[in-house]
């Protein structure tokens, strides 16, 4: 069952009807021990580790009503920085709920793969935190995403980690010119990819044919 969170320690702006996570919803008959990794196996895969787990909700991000009009977003919810975050820098865990691959609801606006390999995806749609509140860049910044969803691990105790999906600054690139970070009041959004928007595309089109 996912952590229960009690309605003083939910994020400001939380919807009713989802459920606020602390960490991964892993329903039967699938377990964590399927995320978990060793010391030696994770230098292997070359992830940044986050130790210690952050704390929740995060101190870094706000939802946000977007009042807006012209916003692509008007009349949901938004993820602004509390503070100036640098680039690189890790923002916040993407929690969901765990499940294979192939039993992705293709309709789910919150659907996110988790690892190929292991087939296994993460669905932020009736539980999740404050990252299933990013949105995509296009219609509200020009200059393009300034963050973006990375694999990561977690460290859960010595030489003992588990996979997950993170929210980062976009890197300031070679020529240090591709981000100066996300300011403070400034929203955290992404690239959905050209899958997701292929797919609304297709959904469309099969609803009006």
């Amino acid at each position: 069952m996912p952590h229960e969170t009690s309605s003083a320690s939910l994020p400001k702006n939380w919807p009713r009807g989802i459920t606020f996570l602390t960490t991964l919803h892993i329903p039967p008959p699938l377990t964590s021990a399927s995320l978990q990794t060793t010391t030696s196996a994770s230098s292997s895969l070359d992830l940044t580790i986050i130790k210690p787990a952050p704390p929740t909700p995060s101190p870094l991000v706000r939802i946000t009503p977007v009042t807006t009009p012209s916003h692509p977003a008007h009349g949901q919810h938004g993820l602004l920085a509390l503070r100036t975050l640098p680039p690189s820098s890790f923002i916040l865990f993407y929690l969901g709920t765990l499940h294979p691959s192939p039993t992705t609801d293709h309709e789910s606006n919150y659907d996110l793969s988790l690892d190929r390999d292991l087939d296994l995806s993460i669905d932020a749609t009736h539980y999740g935190n404050e990252a299933r509140f990013i949105n995509d860049y296009r219609g509200i910044r020009l200059e393009g995403p300034n963050a973006e969803f990375r694999d990561c691990l977690v460290e859960m105790g010595p030489g003992k980690y588990e996979r997950r999906i993170g929210v980062f600054v976009l890197n300031a690139g070679k020529a240090g010119k591709r981000s100066k970070g996300i300011a403070k009041g400034e929203e955290i959004v992404v690239s959905y990819g050209k899958g997701f928007w292929s797919a609304r595309k297709e959904a469309s089109e099969v609803g009006n044919g």
